[in-house]
């Protein structure tokens, strides 16, 4: 009888097992269906939405395929097909590696491409005539020497800063040809008609890419950092603005309108300190760009790094504001409301301020002589005068550390009376071991176990905030001196900025320039997605 049972039971329970099984794999083909199904939908959507956020990306696309289509003659049509020969292949290849979103990339990665096939094939053209000239066995130790020598000179060379900034892919293209030629050069006997023809087509390739990149729609580098330096100091503007106005109007505000002003503070910020490999990269690219503008000038593009390092500090100190709204230990609203005033109106200051330097920065002119005005001044005045109105909040006095120290006293003394004997709880952790123990002696089963533990964690939660009473204003404190912080460093902003604008050659400020520029995110995102990379020859 048992046995049966216990088959029953088995069975029973095999059964389940492949019910839940197939149960899953069910609503697995149903997902995927599902994710079928609005495949066509998502796809149609990102490829509108990434053409829709930088019409340039379009236009790049359209250049590129017009550009495969030009080299690709070279391969197709029989009378230029007979002139190179296989070669010709090397025209696309070159078309695929080198063409970049920004014209200073292209340039940057054509011309270290040409040099380094150039310097290549000369050296390796010396080598072989060298080598020519004695036998055999040394011709080949020559070879292997000559191969050492330069492929370990040309990698170490790759290590000096100014060589790894703006000829590394140059130097990895010529390691690359030289060691195929000259190895080549050893069994093959034509292998200098062979290098002849590659860099022939190796240029026209590069020769299409320029044309392109260059005449037909640029998109330039030093332009895209330009209008990104512009669209960081709003985005601190507003972040600063947002914050402050989060801080003290944040608790009476709905929580989608305070989901809303932490999108914005983040977002400001976020492009600040995520910027350092792009400004640097745009600035490299910039540096090969030939002198666009309409006066010729030949714009600083490492200043721009380095007003793009002071905003990461200033940015710094944004991150540390956000902070502040999230601290476990918050002052009360009937406190800050005291503050409310001068805080805004310093904030307010403070975003004006950065407003103005990106609008003189797009625009390319000097900035205002009002841009630390008086009311600048007098926003820290008035909040200096308000802190020290009330000092007892921040300094605090004998008598309300006494009574403070009473009501922890009158807390604990209440827990104890109506909870058992806790009164050691926030001094002595033997005390608190030992009163576990009774506790668990004297209680049995899981439930009585994780109840005494979850109003041991509420007691512990009450004695702490209790003894924190006294503190409650530095929470404001550290907001109010982080505020002050943004004005001292708002100084090095401008004098960053007042030296770009020197080396510039940016116009004067004249009485009635008035800029209402609207901030759109500059399209420096694609360029992630374009950057150099090491490909073959």
């Amino acid at each position: 009888m048992v046995p049966k049972v216990l088959a029953g039971f088995e069975t029973a329970m095999a059964e389940n097992e492949s019910g839940r099984i197939i149960g899953n794999w069910k609503k697995r083909v149903h997902v995927f269906c599902e994710k079928l199904r609005r495949f066509p939908s998502l796809a149609w959507k990102t490829t509108w939405k990434v053409g829709h956020d930088d019409p340039r990306r379009v236009i790049h696309a359209f250049k590129v395929g017009l550009s495969l289509t030009l080299v690709s003659l070279l391969y197709l049509l029989e009378p230029l097909f007979k002139g190179i020969g296989q070669n010709a292949i090397w025209a696309v290849m070159t078309v695929v590696v080198v063409f970049e979103f920004t014209a200073g990339a292209t340039l940057c990665k054509g011309l270290n491409r040409g040099l380094g096939t150039l310097i290549a094939g000369l050296l390796a053209f010396l080598i072989k005539c060298v080598a020519n000239a004695s036998s055999q066995i040394v011709q080949a130790v020559f070879i292997g020497a000559a191969v050492f020598i330069v492929g370990a000179a040309a990698s170490y060379m790759r290590f000096f800063p100014y060589i790894k900034k703006n000829y590394d892919y140059g130097v990895v293209i010529f390691l690359l040809t030289f060691n195929l030629l000259t190895v080549s050069s050893y069994r093959v006997e034509n292998v200098l008609k062979i290098a002849h023809e590659r860099f022939y087509t190796i240029a026209i390739g590069c020769a299409v890419c320029l044309l392109m990149s260059l005449l037909i729609f640029p998109n330039w580098s030093g332009e895209d950092l330009h209008h990104s330096t512009a669209f960081k100091l709003e985005g601190l503007a507003k972040s600063i603005e947002a914050c402050v106005n989060e801080y003290f109007y944040g608790e009476m505000e709905a929580s989608g309108d305070m989901n809303s002003s932490e999108d914005t503070i983040y977002k400001g910020y976020k492009a600040v300190l995520d910027s350092k490999s792009t400004d640097e990269t745009l600035a490299l690219h910039a540096s090969w760009e030939p002198r666009h503008s309409r006066y010729c000038h030949r714009f600083p593009w490492q200043q721009y790094v380095k007003v793009g390092t002071v905003l990461r500090q200033f940015g710094y100190t944004v991150v540390a504001l956000h902070g502040c709204l999230r601290t476990e230990i918050q002052t009360p609203q009937s406190v800050r409301v005291l503050f409310k005033d001068p805080c805004i109106r310093l904030a307010a200051e403070v975003s004006k301020a950065l407003t103005e330097l990106a609008n003189s920065i797009r625009s390319r002119r000097h900035c205002s002589p009002e841009i630390l005005s008086d009311h600048l001044q007098e926003a820290l005045q008035d909040l200096n005068t308000a802190l020290k109105s009330q000092p007892r909040l921040f300094l605090g006095s004998n008598d309300s550390q006494a009574n403070n120290m009473l009501a922890i006293a009158a807390a604990t003394t209440t827990q104890t009376n109506t909870k058992g004997s806790i009164s050691s709880v926030k001094t002595d952790s033997s005390a608190l071991l030992d009163w576990k123990t009774k506790r668990g002696c004297s209680m049995s089963g899981e439930q009585g176990k994780e109840a005494e533990r979850k109003v041991l964690r509420s007691q512990m939660s009450k004695l702490a905030i209790t003894s924190l009473e006294f503190s409650e204003a530095l929470p404001f404190a550290a907001f109010a001196s982080l505020l002050v912080e943004t004005v001292a460093k708002l100084d090095l902003v401008i004098e960053e900025v007042e030296e770009l604008g020197r080396l510039g050659c940016f116009k004067e400020y004249r009485d009635g320039d008035e800029f209402s520029v609207v901030c759109e995110k500059p399209r420096v995102d694609v360029l992630e997605n374009h950057l150099p990379s090491h490909a073959g020859d």
